[in-house]
């Protein structure tokens, strides 16, 4: 069985920062080391890279939303991955699911946000890793719509929260 090629949508975050200690923070790379790092797990699948921009998703703006809906809506393939930070990642999935699936076009595309707690690169153990693999697994067994991937779950943008005290994600529905 052919598999669908998968676009990753970069927009930075903690998944693609690197810890900063004049800041006491983890500070998004310039570029990201998403290509690199896929590279090295040798999927069979091709993957292709788009970098929206390379921020903390407390710094998104409502023009950055655009560009990832944007990229979402131009893109030729029908599996997404958009990695974000985690702090605005359920804003960001409720915005783009409001304006695909609410739009009155029909949405063809999977699109999964996914991003981590702990950068990619520098920290062992970390979660990007997981969570990256974890969105990529469930492109096969996922009908058309957006979700977020994170802690091992798939969430609908609708229940989605982070709980900050639990450094998590969870469902407001208590599922």
């Amino acid at each position: 069985m052919k598999q669908k090629p998968i676009h990753i949508i970069v927009t930075g975050g903690t998944i693609d920062s690197h810890y900063d200690g004049t800041k006491d923070t983890a500070v998004p790379n310039k570029e990201s080391i998403l290509p690199d790092y896929m590279k090295m797990i040798r999927l069979y699948r091709k993957v292709t890279f788009t970098t929206v921009c390379m921020k903390d998703s407390r710094s998104l703006t409502v023009s950055d939303r655009a560009k990832v809906l944007k990229a979402v809506i131009e893109s030729p393939y029908k599996n997404i991955v958009i990695t974000h930070g985690t702090y605005t990642m359920p804003d960001t999935a409720r915005f783009i699911a409001k304006k695909i699936d609410g739009g009155g076009s029909k949405n063809d595309k999977v699109i999964i946000l996914t991003g981590s707690m702990i950068p990619l690169v520098g920290f062992s153990p970390s979660d990007a890793g997981f969570n990256l693999g974890y969105a990529l697994g469930k492109f096969d067994s996922l009908e058309p719509g957006v979700y977020v991937a994170m802690n091992g779950e798939i969430f609908s943008p609708e229940e989605v929260v982070k709980l900050l005290s639990q450094g998590r994600f969870s469902s407001i529905l208590n599922k």
